[in-house]
């Protein structure tokens, strides 16, 4: 009796462990779950002109097309893509919270992000500024020692404004816009981020001027769970990129969103 339940159970956890076996073996890649569900979810800054910003309550920007033609190439309609709000602080959280399938939201790739999520190839180039009012003493990023400058958290911008001038006063805040807030509100001298964020901003305020010395040179990359599942649209999305780069399509979009007409910024996209 005894050995025909010794039996019975050696089958059981045969049949449990083939079970989680199959489970895991099936688990879906998120390629395919984004197909079945037609429709992609992609993280997106609203705060952020020219690459992600609302306007006359319609959501648009370098980055919003981007995640359009992306959508075009997976699903065959670049109407199928619903965005989410993210910021500098909470997108990655977001990502693996499973908020979203991707995040397009002018992440600079660096090594220390490398080891939390996996990178496409970068879409576009950019180089950190420095945003100053026009009229000041401020001249180099030197004269910025002892002044107070801000800074968006969560970003690369401390710790590469500090190679430059480790006397700096910071202030940080939590998106562009309140950052950008601050500044107006003369909170601050100066104001450092990527030059393509400035360059919105410089946009539709023309009392403003970015100084023309550059202190990074990086790429924006689309951000992917770091997990197996997120090979296949990794390679999906890489193939998009280099497909929109052959065509000429990014040139295009970088004519479109950062005009080469504003004076004061010089485009470093490659």
């Amino acid at each position: 009796m005894l050995k025909k339940i010794a039996v019975c159970f050696m089958m059981m956890s045969v049949l449990v462990l083939c079970g989680c076996k199959r489970e895991s073996d099936t688990k879906q890649d998120t390629l395919s779950a984004i197909k079945k569900r037609g429709e992609l979810v992609v993280g997106v800054k609203y705060d952020s002109k020219p690459f992600g910003f609302v306007k006359d309550g319609k959501l648009q920007g370098y980055d919003i097309d981007i995640a359009h033609l992306i959508a075009k190439r997976i699903l065959g309609n670049e109407r199928l893509v619903r965005f989410v709000e993210v910021n500098a602080s909470n997108r990655i959280s977001k990502l693996y919270e499973g908020e979203v399938d991707m995040v397009i939201a002018t992440m600079t790739i660096t090594p220390q992000r490398a080891q939390v999520v996996d990178f496409s190839l970068p879409y576009y180039y950019v180089g950190q500024a420095v945003m100053i009012r026009r009229g000041t003493a401020i001249k180099t990023v030197g004269d910025l020692n002892g002044r107070r400058v801000i800074i968006v958290l969560g970003t690369t911008g401390e710790k590469n404004i500090r190679l430059f001038a480790p006397e700096i006063i910071l202030q940080g805040y939590r998106t562009y816009q309140d950052g950008f807030n601050a500044f107006l509100n003369r909170k601050a001298e100066a104001m450092t981020t990527d030059d393509s964020i400035l360059a919105g901003f410089v946009m539709d305020h023309p009392e403003f001027v970015i100084l023309p010395q550059r202190y990074s040179q990086d790429g924006y990359g689309i951000a992917f769970r770091k997990e197996p599942e997120s090979a296949a649209l990794k390679a999906e999305v890489n193939a998009a990129i280099g497909e929109l780069r052959r065509k000429g399509y990014l040139n295009m979009l970088k004519k479109q969103w950062l005009p080469a007409a504003s004076g004061d910024f010089k485009d470093s996209s490659k």
